[in-house]
């Protein structure tokens, strides 16, 4: 993922900015995948007598995902409007 990668300073040529975008954007893609498959895996089990504690650990690894998501969304916002302004 991306998130681990230094930020971009300004004085990046139109090309890298691009290319940085696609990759947050195919990690925005990613996460909300696995955010939808572990939402879903949690509602399909919501009846199941599971241990509480594993959905618990189902819950909060979807809401790390979501935030996670957040994160990469403002990136792609700031890199949007860095790209704009080339």
């Amino acid at each position: 993922m991306t998130t681990g990668q230094p930020p971009m300073d300004a004085g990046q040529p139109p090309q890298a900015v691009r290319e940085e975008l696609r990759l947050v954007e195919e990690d925005l893609e990613r996460l909300r995948q696995t955010a939808r498959d572990l939402r879903q895996r949690i509602g399909e089990r919501w009846d199941d007598p599971a241990d509480p504690a594993d959905r618990a650990t189902a819950i909060t690894e979807a809401e790390e995902q979501e935030a996670l998501i957040e994160d990469l969304e403002a990136r792609r916002e700031t890199l949007l409007r860095r790209f704009g302004g080339h």
